[in-house]
């Protein structure tokens, strides 16, 4: 059992060969989709991703809205659209949530055919929200960072085009309290970090919350769940490993970890 805090870091080589495939591609597209999660909108949003799109319009989408708290998401929304920014919040799993990104698109497109990127964090819904608009699994999605690492074009109907892409992150991820986040709600791989150390720092910054808003500790939920190894100690590994499944699958309830500026 650790608890302290251990640096996480994850910017493999397919990350930058992304970076430079996605930049030679903009010229063939006519806007883009930022994809961020609801639950860490400022976390999740990569500045090295916007400023390689430049002056190229792009629409904001919040995926998992159906696992962040309404208020927060709403309370995004307002602080991104007073920055002039098109921003949406989808449970990216259902066609009605996705629908209101091609009737946005389509508002910028004014009934010309439309190519469109896709880019984000990895897993941040990206393919996700691809397969919803197609009403079809053609992007490769599972519950882990890392799995989309080709460009890939996929076409919606005759007036839209996507590209799917990596998820890329920046190649440092600065602040500690970043880094637990990220690990937290899964856009680092599992063998990148200790899950015993991400719930512990994520405890920490529960505690400071109002009583009715926390999560289960740790401790609770090794108790509750029976996680006992060799002589009855807490198997805390394990404990952790499921608690962050459990928390991702939203039994916990909704939680939002990052508030908008003020």
């Amino acid at each position: 059992m650790s608890g302290g805090s251990v640096p996480v870091q994850w910017f493999p080589g397919h990350m930058a060969a992304a970076m430079r495939r996605i930049g030679e591609r903009l010229r063939l597209v006519d806007i883009a989709i930022e994809v961020i999660d609801a639950r860490i909108p400022a976390t999740s949003g990569n500045p090295d991703l916007r400023a390689l799109l430049g002056r190229k319009p792009y629409l904001t989408v919040l995926t998992r809205a159906d696992l962040a708290q309404v208020q927060a998401t709403q309370d995004w929304l307002t602080f991104l659209r007073a920055q002039g920014r098109t921003a949406l919040a989808v449970d990216a799993k259902r066609f009605a949530d996705v629908s209101t990104i091609l009737q946005a698109l389509r508002k910028y497109g004014h009934g010309r055919p439309l190519r469109v990127v896709v880019v984000g964090i990895p897993n941040s819904g990206k393919s996700t929200v691809i397969n919803s608009l197609l009403r079809r699994t053609a992007a490769k999605t599972e519950d882990r960072a890392g799995v989309t690492r080709a460009v890939q074009w996929f076409r919606v109907d005759p007036t839209i085009e996507l590209m799917d892409t990596p998820g890329v992150l920046p190649p440092k991820i600065e602040s500690e309290e970043a880094q637990w986040k990220l690990a937290l709600t899964g856009a680092l791989p599992r063998e990148r970090y200790d899950p015993y150390d991400i719930v512990a720092q994520f405890g920490r910054w529960d505690a400071g919350r109002p009583q009715a808003l926390r999560f289960p500790t740790l401790e609770a939920f090794a108790a509750k769940r029976g996680f006992l190894g060799r002589g009855g100690e807490i198997d805390w590994h394990n404990a952790a490993r499921t608690y962050l499944t459990e928390l991702n699958a939203g039994t916990f309830g909704r939680i939002t970890l990052d508030e908008p500026p003020r």
